[in-house]
């Protein structure tokens, strides 16, 4: 009689389980994001080589709706987690610090925690393996310079034109014009031998991902996203 009665209690929770369970596989299904899709995020927490250590966490938010069949399955708004994965630090030779971000999951609408992993794109300060740096070395930095000491040069030259332009009905620029073209010789030179020397010998800078940045991301491997 126990054994039966038993048997009568399983039988009644097991047919229970089903029926719960029933509508929810009936009812539940998920629209594929495929790789390769574009996200645009921007940050809710800054990343930093500064501040931040390795495991330390992030969040962002998506600033766009991602869609498929014409359903937002991914709306602007919800929230991607991760962490920073590896901090390489500044060096000498004006080799900036490198910031890896491990991306981690995305929340859902509906709080379901989805995995997934991004690539950073679209971004000139990208490293061959995805890490995000200020200068690579010297060879950046001393393009940095010659940049700088061609600014230089411009700047003091217009200087000779702008200010002769304005006595004597522009005849003053017979004497401004070669002294600003000299000062610009001058000066570009000084500040290129100084700063290439520099370069040198000072330390790249820290890589510094500020509150709200955007970053532009792609999708590694598709995810599955659960839709009611």
């Amino acid at each position: 009689m126990k054994l039966k009665t038993l048997s009568l209690l399983i039988a009644i929770i097991l047919a229970g389980q089903i029926t719960l369970a029933g509508p929810f596989n009936a009812n539940a299904k998920t629209k594929r994001i495929p790789a390769g899709t574009k996200f645009t995020m921007k940050l809710l927490t800054p990343a930093t080589t500064i501040s931040n250590t390795e495991g330390a966490e992030f969040s962002a938010m998506l600033i766009t709706d991602q869609t498929a069949d014409n359903d937002v399955i991914l709306p602007m708004g919800s929230v991607v987690r991760g962490t920073i994965q590896k901090i390489v630090p500044a060096k000498r030779m004006s080799k900036g610090a490198i910031l890896y971000m491990d991306f981690d999951h995305v929340v859902t609408p509906n709080g379901r925690q989805i995995p997934l992993s991004f690539n950073i794109t679209g971004r000139s300060d990208l490293t061959y393996d995805g890490g995000i740096t200020t200068t690579r070395g010297y060879g950046d930095a001393f393009k940095l310079t010659c940049k700088k000491s061609g600014e230089i040069a411009r700047e003091s030259t217009q200087w000779g034109f702008d200010v002769g332009e304005d006595y004597w009905n522009g005849y003053m620029q017979i004497i401004t014009v070669p002294v600003g073209i000299i000062g610009a010789g001058l000066g570009s030179a000084g500040y290129f031998v100084y700063d290439s020397v520099a370069d040198m010998i000072r330390k790249g800078k820290d890589v510094e991902l500020n509150k709200g940045e955007v970053l532009n991301v792609i999708l590694i491997d598709p995810i599955d996203v659960p839709v009611i």
